[in-house]
């Protein structure tokens, strides 16, 4: 991914591809990375992959919160002279992707979450009470995925880093209550934006029952489900979340025009 990252002003993004532009936002403890195999397949099909590092850890703690990155996702596609685009994002980027929708409707053609926080309160910030304890970080870091070996030694490490990190665990904690905060419950049935909604039938982050209750508020959504799959869809079974999505943008999601 290296060759595509760009620095431009105070944006650092991912950017490959050329047609339809699909931002991606990357959760918590979630990076670029996460999404190689999304940015690797959809660049060659016709759609520009922007994926922008979030301010999660660097932004003043009075907007470490779901509202100001949503904001900072808007100054960056207009930063980027984009329009309808389509928000793809995992965990608390899928929440930030539903707010910026619910704020600016008009920049968004389609949405495709996956793990979203957004209804679920306990999907983040109950992990962190033993953050000196690196076996009970390795347990919570694997019980992201339905197959613990995902979780490698690389990401574990990373993980414990950030949580025992004193000003990375202050935000994170200020996020998760952010979160909680800006549930979206009320908000979503008003909500017309064509969703795709790709989900691990195994995820215990965000529980099967939270895809089924936005599928429920969401009215122009579709359910996909992924079978023996965790919160991280697009990083477990990528193949098949790629398969799925192209899927729905070719069967259901219709381009505003």
């Amino acid at each position: 991914m290296e060759e595509h990252y760009k620095k431009e002003g105070k944006y650092s993004y991912f950017e490959a591809g050329e047609g339809t532009p699909i931002v991606i936002l990357h959760g918590l403890m979630g990076g670029l990375s996460n999404f190689d195999g999304v940015a690797r397949y959809f660049s060659t099909k016709g759609y520009k992959i922007i994926i922008p590092d979030l301010p999660i850890y660097t932004q003043n703690i009075l907007k470490t919160n779901v509202k100001a990155f949503a904001k900072y996702v808007k100054d960056f596609i207009t930063f980027k002279g984009l329009d309808n685009v389509i928000l793809l994002g995992n965990s608390l980027g899928g929440h930030i992707a539903l707010y910026h929708t619910k704020m600016y409707p008009e920049k968004v053609a389609g949405l495709v979450i996956t793990g979203s926080s957004g209804l679920y309160e306990s999907a983040m910030g109950d992990s962190y009470p033993k953050r000196g304890d690196y076996e009970y970080i390795k347990k919570k870091a694997e019980d992201v995925f339905y197959d613990p070996k995902v979780a490698t030694p690389e990401l574990v490490d990373e993980v414990y880093a950030s949580v025992n990190d004193r000003i990375k665990l202050i935000k994170t904690l200020t996020i998760a209550k952010s979160a909680i905060r800006h549930n979206m419950a009320k908000d979503l049935p008003k909500m017309k934006v064509q969703t795709c909604i790709i989900w691990g039938k195994n995820d215990k982050v965000t529980p099967p029952e939270v895809a089924e209750e936005f599928h429920n508020l969401l009215p122009n959504s579709t359910l996909y489900w992924i079978d023996k799959c965790g919160h991280a869809a697009m990083m477990e079974h990528p193949d098949e979340f790629n398969r799925i999505l192209e899927e729905w943008f070719t069967t259901v999601f219709k381009p505003v025009s």
